[in-house]
């Protein structure tokens, strides 16, 4: 990942819509065994945040401060409370959301309620393994319903966008 970049067009709509002119990226880490040399951490046009738990490692928390990333602690022990981070993230004024990650962490996302919506992209391939889930955790007692609002091909591979209901 590298940091975002200001686009003309984009920043002119982002400001006529309330947002910053950039969007800023936050990395959701417990064990914090990142590379902080990145540009991601060292170049953006707003501090990358780094979202842990509170018992992260120290030396983690002062090399992401050290590069001048924005450190958001919630939760307990040294894991991410999923439910927390939403709240977090809209009190410092990012209101529009979009979280990408391995199936554990959206497996915590979703089982924390904290999922309102799913894109999910399907390849026109397949191939043979032990690949877990999209979603990989504890269960849902309820499945949660989602609904399709938006479809689109290209090459073959299909975009799914699917809303809460």
């Amino acid at each position: 990942y590298r940091p975002a970049r200001e686009r003309p067009g984009f920043a002119e709509r982002r400001a006529a819509a309330g947002q910053r002119r950039v969007a800023a990226i936050a990395v959701v880490s417990a064990s914090l065994h990142l590379d902080f040399s990145l540009p991601l951490f060292t170049d953006p046009l707003v501090p990358t945040m780094v979202i842990t738990g509170p018992a992260a490692p120290r030396h983690g928390l002062d090399a992401a401060r050290a590069a001048g990333a924005e450190v958001i602690t919630v939760g307990e022990g040294a894991e991410v409370d999923p439910a927390r981070v939403k709240a977090e993230l809209v009190e410092r004024g990012h209101t529009r959301l979009l979280t990408e990650g391995g199936p554990r962490l959206l497996g915590a996302f979703a089982e924390a309620g904290a999922l309102d919506e799913l894109c999910l992209t399907t390849a026109p391939r397949y191939v043979v393994g032990t690949a877990g889930r999209v979603m990989s955790g504890p269960g849902l007692e309820v499945p949660r319903e989602l609904a399709l609002t938006s479809l689109l091909e290209e090459s073959g591979f299909l975009f799914g966008r699917y809303q809460r209901v």
